[in-house]
């Protein structure tokens, strides 16, 4: 079997039900085997996502306001969005092991881990769209975590710090304030079951990101930098000034971030 070309095939499949099925053979081979790349393998720059065949891809200024939540299509709408983010993340998953053959191979097994988490977060999501009426692809989407993985592509490194460690990260702050918003239509059969896999996905993510913070300092020490080069790349792709109104300095101190990393991202407080 070759261990990459699953992976390749898993990456760009746009069917989940193939994903799940090739992402558990690449990780029952790399559970019971030392996996290493052919010589001479060199990863594939793919060019689109996989979701382009089925998705409007717009640029995330065209995205629609987001409508009320007490209707069909507002709900709809926000559900979408979310398990796109989470189908995203599929496919950086099993690109972070695609594309950085170098990396351990307990590293392999952390990232294949989190796709299965991801393939599992997308289809709790998509059953609860379509018990709404729709599917995935019936509202237009953006490639941000697409545009990360491939500006990132040269770079394990400058990966573990943009995705986990950015883009996870900031999941785990907006979650809560998602639910927030929902709460008092809890209700809502649909928004019930919402919050609860919101719950879910963000007690996971914490693990997610926490793995991304695990390779990001151990890639620290391989290359002989210091931690604090996560601001520098961060400055680097224009991340640093984002604004964030609210810091999940609990979920992010269990993820592995030190309290002077979440007070420079603007929290007012560590305690």
């Amino acid at each position: 079997m070759n261990f990459y070309t699953l992976l390749e095939e898993a990456i760009i499949s746009d069917d989940i039900s193939t994903k799940e099925r090739l992402t558990l053979q690449a990780l029952a081979y790399c559970n019971e085997n030392e996996v290493r790349a052919e010589a001479g393998f060199e990863p594939k720059v793919f060019e689109a996502p996989s979701y382009a065949s089925r998705c409007h891809i717009v640029n995330p200024r065209e995205l629609p306001a987001r409508k009320d939540f007490d209707t069909k299509e507002g709900l709809g709408t926000l559900i979408h969005a979310i398990a796109h983010i989470e189908y995203s993340a599929i496919d950086l998953a099993l690109d972070a092991v695609y594309r950085f053959p170098h990396m351990p191979l307990a590293y392999k097994r952390d990232w294949l881990v989190v796709a299965e988490d991801e393939i599992r977060h997308f289809k709790m999501l998509h059953r609860l769209l379509e018990s709404l009426g729709y599917s995935y692809g019936d509202f237009p989407v953006h490639c941000g975590l697409f545009d990360a993985a491939e500006h990132t592509a040269h770079s394990a490194l400058e990966r573990m710090a943009v995705v986990p460690r950015y883009y996870e990260a900031s999941g785990l702050d907006v979650n809560p304030q998602i639910m927030k918003k929902l709460d008092n239509k809890r209700k809502h059969p649909q928004v019930k079951a919402l919050i609860e896999a919101l719950e879910v996905i963000l007690q996971e993510e914490i693990e997610h990101v926490h793995k991304g913070d695990r390779w990001f300092k151990y890639l620290c020490k391989e290359e002989g930098l210091g931690e604090e080069i996560y601001f520098e790349i961060l400055e680097r792709y224009k991340l640093l000034n984002k604004h964030r109104p609210h810091i999940n300095v609990e979920a992010r101190k269990e993820a592995g971030f030190a309290c002077e990393e979440i007070l420079k991202l603007g929290a007012k407080s560590c305690e």
